[in-house]
């Protein structure tokens, strides 16, 4: 297969938000086959359903030991199941901001295959809508399409990261954690607080000054007259 033609990502949705006064997300409806609609996988839910703008964390293998989630979740075990995973999911992304572990994502070849899966299917499977390539983690926002699971697209996000940067660097053994965060995106405010989060996470974390500064993120594409191209020229797995 030929690789496809370099274009710029998505950056926007096919179908614009409403307000926070006026939109109203229904999760109790029933997915559509092949999607899953709520399920769980680890210790966190997730929703899977088209047409959903949803943003999703996922990280290096050591980046957090389940022994510190274990921690939150026996001190969380008297907390509504909803708080407790609100809360959780906030500590996580505190302790990943900290940058333990080996952080391979610091090496340019590998936080360059990490980008290039993510914008590898963008416009086809899903609309790449924002993202930020951090030493030991993966932000990403997308706005899912019908046919095409969240848990298929991480699969093969991961896959194919996993399969290159071992390489790349002569190792064997994982290099993501199974598990992953998401959030689906509610409303315009939300969104954009969201986007904010994602491309100011290298400036939040002290790697960089201003967030356009940061490599591995689509900041520096919504610059006003970027001429940037995404490098979608590597094939993931299917």
């Amino acid at each position: 297969m030929n690789p496809p033609p370099q274009r710029l990502p998505s950056l926007m949705p096919d179908v614009p938000l409403s307000s926070k006064a006026t939109s109203r997300v229904v999760t109790s409806v029933e997915s559509p086959e092949p999607h899953r609609g709520w399920y769980a996988r680890g210790y966190l839910p997730h929703w899977d359903h088209p047409g959903m703008i949803q943003s999703l964390n996922f990280r290096l293998a050591d980046s957090l030991p389940a022994s510190v989630v274990e921690r939150w979740q026996a001190e969380l075990a008297d907390e509504p199941e909803s708080e407790a995973a609100t809360v959780i999911r906030r500590r996580a992304e505190k302790y990943l901001d900290a940058g333990h572990g080996e952080c391979w994502l610091r090496q340019p070849d590998i936080a360059r295959v990490a980008e290039d899966a993510l914008l590898h299917f963008d416009g086809q499977r899903y609309n790449l809508l924002a993202w930020c390539v951090m030493p030991n983690h993966v932000h990403v926002m997308i706005e899912t399409r019908a046919g095409f699971t969240l848990p298929d697209i991480l699969h093969s996000w991961k896959s194919f990261a996993a399969n290159q940067a071992n390489k790349i660097m002569g190792r064997r053994g994982e290099f993501w954690q199974r598990e992953y965060l998401d959030r689906y995106i509610r409303n315009a405010e939300h969104y954009a607080q969201a986007v904010a989060y994602i491309e100011e996470n290298p400036v939040k974390a002290g790697l960089a000054k201003v967030k356009t500064d940061w490599p591995w993120s689509s900041a520096r594409f919504r610059q006003p007259g970027s001429d940037h191209a995404g490098s979608a020229g590597i094939l993931p797995a299917g």
